[in-house]
């Protein structure tokens, strides 16, 4: 366990430095981790923003997608990049002290079973290992197969896969290929050329719990 400290006061954080329990998070953590984040000073928009999310998890118990959060807000992909420069995952939900992995709502049944077991493909008997949120544990274990399994699990129609869909596919898994990181959702949609409606379109489940899932990827746990 690490801890963030700001202003005399400690934070039980993960190696990401999230908190480790959203309820212990006030505004003296948020503006310390500001800072973390490439931000000097919260302005009003950035304090929209968070409580958006602080808002929508109190009621949901997960974390919003970005989507969700650039709607209410009114906020378009430029827009929300100036306000946060690392990302939406390693920047605004770090800072209202929520992570896109956790979820106060029970599973369901079907996705217990998934999450004790091992994913079977479709064809050919293939099993790929997954983590309890449905991620795919070795990202080298990958094949298009999976992405087709996986796009048949979530609110892609009919499970089918564009050329717009491979194409940030292929983009996200060269990207941590080359570079061993994981692009953020600016950048993927810059070197896509897409909108975020458009993204949410491809992809309605979101950046982390769609897109990367069915590349075969995750950040580090």
């Amino acid at each position: 366990m690490k801890h963030f400290l700001h202003n005399g006061n400690t934070y039980p954080v993960d190696d990401q430095g999230f908190l480790l329990d959203p309820q212990s998070w006030d505004m003296n953590f948020a503006e310390g981790m500001a800072k973390e984040c490439e931000i000097q000073s919260l302005s009003s928009e950035h304090w929209d923003v968070i409580n958006f999310i602080r808002e929508a998890y109190k009621k949901t118990g997960a974390c919003p997608t970005i989507f969700a959060v650039c709607n209410a807000n009114g906020l378009r992909p430029r827009e929300m990049k100036k306000l946060f420069p690392t990302g939406y995952h390693r920047g605004m939900c770090r800072i209202a002290g929520v992570h896109y992995r956790i979820n106060k709502m029970p599973f369901e049944p079907h996705s217990k079973e998934r999450s004790a077991a091992e994913l079977e493909a479709l064809a050919g008997g293939k099993t790929y290992t997954v983590d309890v949120r449905g991620f795919l544990v070795d990202p080298e274990t990958w094949d298009e197969n999976y992405a087709l399994h996986r796009a048949l699990e979530m609110k892609i129609p009919k499970g089918q896969l564009t050329d717009k869909h491979w194409q940030v596919i292929d983009y996200l898994r060269s990207s941590q290929k080359q570079r061993k990181q994981i692009p953020n959702i600016y950048e993927v949609c810059e070197n896509c050329q897409l909108e975020f409606d458009e993204f949410e379109n491809l992809f309605p489940d979101g950046y982390h719990r769609g897109a990367l899932k069915i590349a075969g990827l995750r950040f580090a746990q």
